[in-house]
């Protein structure tokens, strides 16, 4: 079955135009339909049953009246080759359809300015999903939160990049790193939320000044809920731009304005997880980014922060 096809089929129209193409672990596709309707289009290789649990805790939040795409089909296999498809990602792919969204903007200002409507979505996001025992299955997590990966090493396996990361060490102060922060967050035993383990800038839009649109329900998670704030709070200014890491100050008024917005009291393990959960998200993209050979900007920023954020940690 192709695309188009598949369209046909699950939306009751065929696509006639294209109108983006944009994408990184999957290809989506923004697409006019021969009705006249637009939508976008989601193919991934992917575990069915995990993007099946995104989409539903997706399909909730749509309905509760939070900012983001309905879904309108899928998740269904299609059996490639797909002409709207990228070579790398031909073979049995998880295909989805969502409501388009006319685009919006990232959010302007500095990190700290930015730090509470950021908090503040996240704070309404959770507030109004599902409870994981609602949920559908939502592991395993996307290995930049997937520090409770069943591997014998530190590391889980990479979202983009062949490699068992544990087969490349060093530097070492980057392993003693990963492994003790993952030690702190397995410690844990603070109950699950359902929230949204990518809340970077570039996934939520705004228009005005109010929240238009959040984006990448791939990224669901069922995690401690300081966990998902701290993962959070560690890169919700990161645009798709280099160099544009939070620094500890920004995380921390990112993680005070989220638990007055949640209206909660967090003790010492609530904080230290968070901490620890924003120190796996940035010590894990160092260490990819080592063994791609990509540069050592994010090792540069995550050595110049490290010792703060263990201290926050600990």
């Amino acid at each position: 079955m192709e695309l188009a096809e598949w369209c046909a089929r699950w939306l009751g129209a065929a696509p006639v135009g294209e109108l983006f193409r944009a994408g990184h672990l999957s290809v989506v596709r923004g697409l006019e339909l021969a009705d006249g309707r637009r939508v976008v289009v989601k193919c991934r290789v992917a575990d069915e049953a995990r993007v099946r649990g995104c989409v539903g805790v997706q399909r909730h939040l749509a309905g509760a009246g939070f900012p983001c795409p309905a879904p309108l089909a899928g998740p269904e296999l299609l059996a490639c080759p797909v002409p709207l498809a990228e070579p790398e990602l031909l073979g049995e792919e998880v295909v989805t359809a969502e409501e388009y969204v006319s685009r919006g903007e990232q959010l302007g200002g500095s990190g700290v300015d930015r730090a509470r409507p950021f908090a503040e979505a996240l704070a309404r996001l959770v507030g109004l999903a599902p409870s994981p025992g609602a949920a559908g299955p939502l592991s395993p997590a996307p290995p930049w939160v997937g520090w409770e990966h069943a591997g014998a090493g530190v590391w889980p396996w990479p979202d983009d990049l062949d490699a068992d990361l544990n087969a490349h060490p060093g530097p070492g102060w980057l392993d003693d790193l990963g492994r003790r922060v993952r030690e702190r967050l397995l410690g844990t035993r603070l109950p699950a939320v359902v929230g949204h383990g990518d809340f970077e800038s570039q996934n939520v839009w705004w228009r005005g000044g109010e929240l238009l649109a959040v984006h990448d329900w791939d990224s669901v998670v069922a995690l401690p809920e300081p966990a998902v704030a701290g993962a959070a709070a560690a890169v919700f200014t990161e645009t798709g731009r280099a160099a544009e890491r939070a620094t500890v100050e920004e995380s921390a008024r990112f993680l005070e304005c989220y638990v007055r917005a949640r209206d909660v009291g967090w003790g010492r393990e609530e904080w230290g997880v968070a901490w620890a959960a924003g120190l796996w998200v940035r010590a894990f993209n160092a260490k990819k980014a080592v063994v791609a050979g990509a540069g050592r900007e994010l090792l540069d920023q995550l050595a110049a922060q490290a010792e703060a954020r263990l201290r926050l940690m600990d």
